[in-house]
């Protein structure tokens, strides 16, 4: 383990953060809220100190391998989780350091969970805050670092897998800091021109700079108690809708839409699986709402906007879907495991997981009827190594696991199953409301701080793809060498 680069790497986070916490900070002394400035300036100091004993000496050896990267990874979310919840704390914006703790885990995994009652009483710096966690956490604090960083070499690929969703994570230019310099430029792009075109529908500005935040991080975070239902403006709706849409695609796709190869988007499988999913279960949910709405198109509207909010785990609401039929809520909780797209912001499974998972399962069939021929998968015409489909099973019965488990630790609250096992689904998948006492409406001030931070656990699990969490409780990770 090469623990000097790891100190300098975190450390670095660390400063970055503090860097980020001036945009707060500022924004605290255009309102003039002092409170919250003094708790911002505070916390910046503490993470500047802290990031400069950590780097003060750079390592002769900068080689990052694999199971470095993974528990860099981990410590790093970890780390800025705890930091980033200080203003919250210091600034007595959310009572309890657990509290304080589960927002801001929720924040930066942008799974949107929330324990606040009353999110308009909040100072406009700490909602500011509240939503930038999650634009950060949506490209990855550490996808940004290998973008600045100038000591970065090709190594550092272990850093991006570590952190970014997906069974399969490649370069798509020959070096890394490209690629994650390509990969900051697309989600800067876009998050600014979902901004523009908010506020020049009505928005106002603070509001359309933080939604757009939620959105490209795909977390869910509002500023109004009611979410985006408040501004009950069908056109605020409709371009949410296609940028919840957007952010939950991979972002390799714009990569060939930038270089014109427009064959490999077209040929794309799992976009291909993705708008099938979102377009059946639009189609399906309209006919099921129909007699709640007074017109096709409003039932068409708040089908495609909780259909993308729960699929690309953005959790924004626009109703009350607990009250929908039954056929509703359960296709919703269905696209709660799916998720969204490997390579993009969003959580859950992943349809390219799922893809492989379907295409294994035909394999066994074909070779139960064929014992003696030899099925190859493919993804887009692709020969997927049994490396990766190895990986997929493997993260699929942990990822159960891990479910059932944090549900049975849930259950100690006594609260109703719809409750307990949807608010586990929500947070491992990164999405945020769920059914029952979590729905749309609701939130998780409820919970007892051991299952609070028992969902925290699962926030990470779910964001970090498991492996990167796990590895820390390993001990032959901790050795200076395996074995």
């Amino acid at each position: 383990m090469n623990y000097h680069m790891m100190a300098y790497i975190l450390g670095n986070i660390l400063r970055v953060e503090g860097l980020f916490l001036c945009a707060p900070a500022l924004i605290a002394i255009f309102y003039g809220e002092r409170k919250a400035l003094i708790a911002f300036l505070l916390t910046i100091g503490i993470a500047l100190l802290v990031g400069t004993i950590f780097v003060k000496a750079e390592p002769k050896d900068k080689k990052i391998y694999g199971r470095e990267g993974f528990v860099i990874v981990a410590l790093a979310w970890i780390i800025m989780s705890i930091f980033g919840a200080m203003p919250f704390y210091f600034s007595g914006a959310i009572d309890g350091v657990v509290n304080c703790f589960f927002e801001t885990v929720s924040g930066f995994t942008t799974t949107g969970a929330s324990i606040l009652k009353d999110i308009e009483s909040l100072p406009m710096s700490i909602l500011f805050w509240r939503s930038f966690t999650h634009w950060i956490g949506g490209m990855g604090i550490l996808v940004f670092m290998l973008a600045i960083m100038p000591a970065v070499d090709e190594r550092s690929m272990h850093l991006m897998r570590a952190e970014a969703p997906g069974p399969v994570v490649s370069k798509l230019v020959p070096k890394v800091k490209a690629t994650a310099k390509l990969l900051y430029g697309i989600y800067i792009v876009l998050t600014l021109l979902q901004i523009v075109l908010l506020f020049v529908g009505g928005m106002p500005l603070f509001d359309s700079i933080v939604n757009s935040f939620s959105t490209a991080g795909t977390g869910g975070f509002s500023i109004r108690n009611a979410s985006i239902a408040a501004y009950n403006r069908p056109y605020f709706e409709y371009i949410i809708t296609i940028f919840m849409f957007l952010f939950s695609l991979n972002f390799n796709l714009y990569h060939f839409l930038l270089i014109k190869d427009t064959k490999n988007v077209f040929k794309n499988e799992e976009l291909k699986y993705y708008l099938f999913i979102i377009l059946g279960s639009i189609g399906i949910i309209t006919v099921n709402i129909l007699s709640l709405y007074p017109t096709v198109e409003s039932a068409f509207r708040h089908a495609a906007f909780q259909v993308l909010s729960i699929i690309s785990t953005s959790g924004f609401a626009t109703a009350n879907y607990d009250l929908w039929p039954e056929l509703s809520k359960s296709l919703l909780m269905i696209l709660i495991i799916v998720g969204a797209c490997g390579g993009s912001t969003g959580g859950g499974i992943k349809v390219s997981r799922l893809i492989i998972l379907l295409k294994m399962a035909g394999r066994e069939i074909r070779h139960i009827v064929h014992p003696r021929s030899i099925n190859i998968i493919k993804l887009d015409d692709h020969k997927v190594d049994e490396e990766i489909v190895r990986g997929v099973t493997g993260f699929i019965i942990v990822y159960l696991f891990i479910t059932f488990g944090s549900f049975l630790l849930i259950s100690l609250n006594n609260f109703d199953f719809t409750t307990s096992m949807t608010s586990v689904l929500t947070c491992v998948g990164n999405v945020g409301p769920g059914l029952g006492m979590v729905g749309p409406v609701e939130n998780y001030s409820f919970f007892s701080d051991f299952s609070k931070l028992v969902l925290c656990l699962d926030m990470l699990l779910g964001r970090l793809e498991i492996f990167p969490i796990i590895m820390l409780f390993a001990p032959s990770v901790w050795r200076r060498s395996y074995m």
